[in-house]
């Protein structure tokens, strides 16, 4: 089994790291703010992770692009590969975003509104470079949605139809979002992460409801993911990297250290 990886995301919201639940915007019910991105990335940096997530979390919805400045000054101080969404609509800003340090660029709602993006990303700076991050929601029995623009918006796609199209297209990494279980604490969505790392032979990563240790390591067991993305539990100091990877090791999960 290859070592899992265990990411740490931040959400970008104005330029600060936020945190909210089930994808809620601000003036619904408050996206609680976090600190400064470049201070954070340093503390994950320090604490071993193997990656680190940018989602600039309003970029689609309010025609926006991601923050440059703080990938540049992210990249300039830490040695993870970092991977960036929010706001890519061309390959000119994928272009952009590697070169101010990313070493990844995540595709959402532009993909789904365009998909020949994810051909052509890939076809520019290879596979390795395309993640595209899907936000999923139950809408039925086994039945999975996907949704654009911040969860914002229903569109004609089951989950697991879209993340086949999207590596058929080149994608080289799925990031699956539970749109039901995000900041909620209750455990990621198990039978939905099976059912994509089922689907496709590209790397998983599951994203959505961590809340105990345990939760990390039923998701690489009986979710089948590849890696583990979370935001609360990192930012607020219920757990550290060190702490999950130490479970995961002990649950004979392996894990790079």
């Amino acid at each position: 089994m290859l070592a899992k990886r265990v990411i740490p995301c931040l959400d970008v919201h104005a330029g600060r790291v936020t945190r909210g639940q089930q994808f809620g915007r601000a003036e619904e019910n408050g996206l609680r703010n976090v600190g400064d991105p470049v201070e954070l990335a340093l503390r994950y940096n320090e604490q071993g992770a193997d990656e680190l997530v940018f989602f600039d979390i309003t970029a689609s919805s309010e025609g926006r692009k991601s923050i440059l400045d703080v990938i540049e000054r992210t990249a300039d101080c830490c040695f993870m590969p970092l991977t960036v969404g929010g706001g890519v609509r061309t390959t000119d800003d994928m272009r952009a975003l590697l070169r101010a340090g990313a070493d990844k660029i995540s595709l959402n709602s532009a993909a789904l509104a365009r998909p020949e993006i994810i051909s052509e990303g890939s076809a520019a700076f290879g596979a390795q470079c395309m993640v595209v991050s899907i936000d999923a929601k139950k809408t039925g029995p086994n039945e999975w949605s996907v949704f654009a623009r911040g969860g914002r918006e229903q569109t004609k796609w089951e989950a697991r139809a879209w993340a086949t199209r999207a590596v058929e297209l080149g994608a080289g990494e799925i990031v699956l979002n539970s749109i039901d279980s995000d900041g909620m604490s209750t455990g990621y969505d198990l039978e939905i992460t099976r059912m994509i790392s089922e689907a496709v032979p590209v790397p998983v990563v599951a994203s959505g409801g961590a809340g105990e240790l345990a939760h990390f390591a039923a998701v690489v067991d009986q979710g089948r993911a590849d890696a583990v993305l979370a935001a609360s539990v990192f930012h607020f100091g219920k757990f550290t990297i060190g702490q999950v990877k130490d479970y995961l090791a002990e649950h004979a999960i392996p894990v790079r250290r």
